[in-house]
């Protein structure tokens, strides 16, 4: 099995400038937003705004997701958690946003699943993905945004997700999907995969990989490529740093067309904005609708790839 034949190129279309993390975790107007990318001071973005003061949000909004946690809440981290996203012992979330949506996994997951829903992937990008793969290998499944998918394209699927809360969401959703019996949900970390080597003919990740360490990294792409089988398929779904992937063999994939966040209501649409993109909140409420394009929000559509196919 290998990816499907693609004319994508070996570069980032429109590559003449570095390129910019293209994935969910590099929005437009450079707001920090989506699942983290690094715990350094990320040279993958521009630096995050600093955090409104107290008080900042209209009356009744909840607060945004920078301010929603204390340093008091890394205690919810395990050891082994705490070794890659707090490895001084120490950390500000209101300051890092990025170790705000880690915390955001693991004491408010159904907010963030909330959030994974409405944010659907482009059809062509599930499309593309091989069918009828003997085993798939998801790596940062989360709450299952790409593995329910999966299992209409694989006859076995095993889905690393590292949060706890995240794979109670995912597992509780799989028993009530047709072909969930087909997904297997472990705990694990990008940079130490708990599966053998030349595993799966697809090994996948989804608005999770980026090349920061704590969240992939050349450890992950090097076990990703481990556990994937001669002549099978490593993709990066929503992928940023497009330049560092390519330097590394990837090659990229972009589908056209309008994307929107759909959301279940106008109400959720407005609470969600206020948390994940306060800077859209007040346009998202002047629209007065449940869906919403991305370029309001200020973010990249999920409507890309890269990949590489193993040599057999």
């Amino acid at each position: 099995m290998t990816c499907p034949e693609t004319p994508a190129p070996a570069r980032p279309e429109a590559a003449d400038a570095p390129a910019p993390a293209a994935g969910r975790r590099q929005p437009a107007d450079s707001q920090a937003q989506g699942r983290p990318e690094a715990a350094e001071a990320p040279a993958h973005r521009e630096p995050a705004e600093a955090p409104a003061p107290a008080g900042a949000e209209p009356a009744g909004e909840p607060p945004e997701l920078r301010r929603r946690y204390t340093a008091a809440d890394l205690a919810v981290f395990t050891p082994d958690e705490a070794a890659r996203f707090v490895p001084q012992g120490d950390g500000d979330p209101r300051g890092d946003v990025v170790l705000a949506w880690e915390l955001l996994y693991r004491l408010e997951p159904e907010l963030y699943d909330r959030l994974a829903s409405a944010e659907r992937l482009h059809p062509d990008v599930v499309g593309w993905l091989p069918r009828g793969v003997d085993q798939i290998a998801e790596v940062g499944a989360g709450t299952g945004r790409l593995t329910m998918e999966l299992t209409g394209r694989g006859r076995r699927i095993t889905a690393v997700e590292p949060a706890l809360p995240l794979r109670r969401i995912l597992r509780r959703k799989l028993a009530a999907t047709e072909h969930g019996d087909r997904v297997r949900v472990v705990g694990g970390f990008f940079d130490q995969l708990p599966l053998p080597d030349d595993f799966a003919g697809l090994v996948v990740a989804c608005s999770a990989f980026t090349p920061s360490p704590a969240h992939g990294g050349e450890a992950g792409l090097a076990e990703m490529e481990r556990v994937c089988r001669p002549g099978g398929c490593v993709a990066i779904i929503w992928p940023n740093h497009l330049d560092w992937l390519a330097a590394r063999g990837y090659r990229y994939l972009s589908f056209p067309g309008p994307m929107s966040v759909e959301f279940t209501s106008m109400a959720e649409a407005v609470e969600l904005a206020a948390i994940f993109y306060p800077r859209a909140a007040g346009e998202v409420r002047r629209r007065g609708s449940r869906t919403v394009p991305f370029e309001v929000l200020g973010i990249n559509p999920p409507r890309d790839l890269a990949f590489k196919v193993l040599a057999g």
